[in-house]
């Protein structure tokens, strides 16, 4: 799958002779061919990607209409980018400010003869609309993520630690299909429930069980959350478990292409204001993912841009008490122009363990 084709439209918007990517995830996103070293030079009639012999042969058997060049030993990628360059009279040269190294920019701008042009805008927008090939693949991912967490969630008990739930994720994300887990497993229970990102311990699991975890399927990455109960609940512990479902609701009600990332946000944050939690929802609504889990593209309250059609973003409202429990519930929406379709297809529904 390659959007090379894509980038070359856009190229004028910045009037770009070209545009250089070395990060591994946009020459992986561009090419479709996943690999740790290697440069991509796009122009407007040809690209170019250059990587060491680790990579040339399955490069060349991989991406097609690309030329795929492999640096020697005692070459450098300054100078083979610089000979591309100049073959095509590049003036003009987009590059990836967001990801690139001062060091590696400072070398760049010394040994390369075009003027350099911050071009990390155009990828994200780009990147944030997913092709019906890519939404296939995130669905897949999905897919796995969602298997993983029926086959786990027998696993849930007090006789078991947050650790050992998280490396059995981390067994079956693989064992589904994944090519690796999208991020590290968080598994948080009781008390440490209420720490958003917290880190899976050695305490056995108790009241509340927070799992947040995604697969990562050809490239592309799922994420969900979900709570659920080891015993019986409180009556404030089923209270919040509600209210975080209808804040989500609400978020996902408002999610449509073309809505500013606040106003989703703002639907779900006024859900948890009027329950009385609003001092403990402090990140937002949600973010987009792809490639990356977290992408450009948020539905957070300093969002400003209406979320483009194609987006996929998070739905993950919550409410943490300190030292008490917290909630988060969490699913991924691909945005339409009439509202969303949801990607996740675990239920939602209180589970009591």
């Amino acid at each position: 799958m390659s959007r090379i084709p894509d980038i070359r439209d856009v190229l004028g918007t910045l009037e770009l002779d070209a545009i250089l990517l070395t990060s591994p995830i946009n020459r992986r996103w561009a090419t479709g061919f996943p690999a740790s070293a290697g440069a991509l030079v796009v122009t407007e009639t040809e690209s170019v990607f250059i990587t060491d012999s680790r990579y040339t042969e399955a490069a060349r058997a991989k991406i097609n209409n690309v030329q795929v060049v492999q640096i020697e030993s005692g070459q450098s990628y300054a100078d083979l980018i610089g000979e591309v360059l100049e073959q095509h009279q590049v003036r003009r040269l987009g590059f990836e400010e967001a990801v690139m190294t001062q060091k590696a920019y400072a070398n760049y701008r010394e040994k390369l003869t075009p003027e350099l042009i911050p071009a990390s805008g155009l990828l994200d927008d780009l990147r944030a609309v997913k092709t019906p090939a890519e939404y296939a693949l995130m669905q897949r991912a999905q897919a796995i993520t969602d298997q993983t967490f029926a086959e786990i969630l027998p696993l849930i008990t007090s006789q078991c630690t947050e650790r050992e739930l998280a490396v059995e994720i981390v067994y079956r994300l693989m064992k589904n299909g994944a090519e690796r887990p999208a991020f590290d497993p968080i598994v948080v229970s009781g008390p440490r429930s209420s720490m958003p990102h917290g880190t899976p311990g050695d305490c056995a699991l108790t009241g509340f069980v927070t799992l947040d975890f995604g697969a990562v399927y050809e490239g592309y990455c799922a994420d969900m959350t979900r709570t659920v109960s080891i015993g019986e609940p409180t009556a404030e512990m089923r209270r919040v478990y509600e209210t975080v479902l209808s804040a989500q609701a609400a978020g996902i009600a408002a999610a449509r292409a073309g809505v500013v990332g606040r106003e989703i946000d703002r639907a779900a944050r006024d859900v948890i204001a009027a329950a009385g939690y609003g001092g403990y929802f402090g990140h937002g609504f949600g973010h987009s993912l792809g490639m990356e889990v977290h992408e450009a593209f948020r539905a957070a309250p300093t969002e400003e841009r209406p979320l483009p059609r194609g987006a996929v973003i998070s739905a993950e409202p919550g409410i943490y008490l300190p030292g008490q429990f917290g909630v988060r519930i969490e699913d991924t929406l691909y945005l339409t122009e009439t509202g969303c379709e949801i990607l996740t297809k675990t239920p939602k529904s209180f589970i009591i363990l």
